[in-house]
């Protein structure tokens, strides 16, 4: 009997932060990774939220066998009255929209083989709402609304769909996090500290594998203690 070859893996954001952390995990799980990003540094570079960029990057990578949305922004840190329009736009465009588009792309190939795993990436802030990120935490809810809805539609496919929350985590994207923010997220968390971009990636390598069976749609926290549901 021929020997199955390696799954393929795509993820998007993978030139840093969680992103880059998970593509090191999967291939050490034996996966062919491929990473999308605008940053240098990845296999293809894409602007997520850009409808005609995530359709050439389809057509040169190919079906895969795992997607993984890293891709996103912080959007502006403002209060909502003083939150400029074109920012929150701008963040849902990159979050969600991105989000959107790449499982738009991707999931078709992987219902007509029966296998796939997509790992979209959501945030503590999506449950609890972080003040003065508004346009991040409605856009991170989103993600989670439009996982369960695609978890649902594909139920019976054999592509699973969930999304994972994570608390505050040491990475690039949080380089331009006001202070005051990640030192409410730090207080707020009940071990007191930040998460590491690995921690994060060992989440999402078990999503990513054959050892998830019969769970979609779903939301796994990684918030050292804060997640209160």
């Amino acid at each position: 009997m021929p020997e199955q070859a390696p799954r393929r893996a795509l993820i998007t954001g993978g030139a840093s932060g969680i992103g880059a952390a998970t593509a090191e995990r999967l291939r050490a799980d034996g996966l062919v990774v491929l990473t999308a990003d605008l940053a240098p540094g990845a296999d293809f570079r894409v602007d997520v939220s850009s409808e005609d960029s995530v359709r050439q990057l389809a057509r040169e990578c190919g079906p895969v066998d795992v997607l993984v949305n890293c891709a996103g922004t912080v959007g502006p840190g403002a209060d909502v009255v003083d939150t400029d329009v074109a920012a929150w736009r701008r963040t849902f465009a990159v979050n969600v929209d991105g989000t959107f588009l790449m499982c738009r792309a991707f999931v078709p190939s992987m219902a007509e083989r029966g296998w796939g795993r997509i790992v979209n990436l959501s945030s503590i802030a999506a449950k609890d709402g972080n003040p003065r990120q508004a346009a991040y935490s409605a856009s991170k809810a989103a993600v989670i609304a439009l996982t369960k809805s695609l978890g649902k539609e594909l139920a019976t496919t054999g592509v699973l769909v969930n999304v994972v929350a994570p608390a505050a985590v040491k990475t690039p994207m949080n380089a331009e996090t006001a202070p005051e923010i990640l030192a409410r997220s730090q207080e707020m968390t009940p071990m007191n500290r930040f998460g590491t971009a690995v921690e994060i990636a060992e989440l999402i390598a078990w999503l990513s594998s054959e050892k998830v069976s019969f769970s979609t749609g779903a939301v796994y926290d990684a918030s050292g203690g804060r997640a209160t549901y």
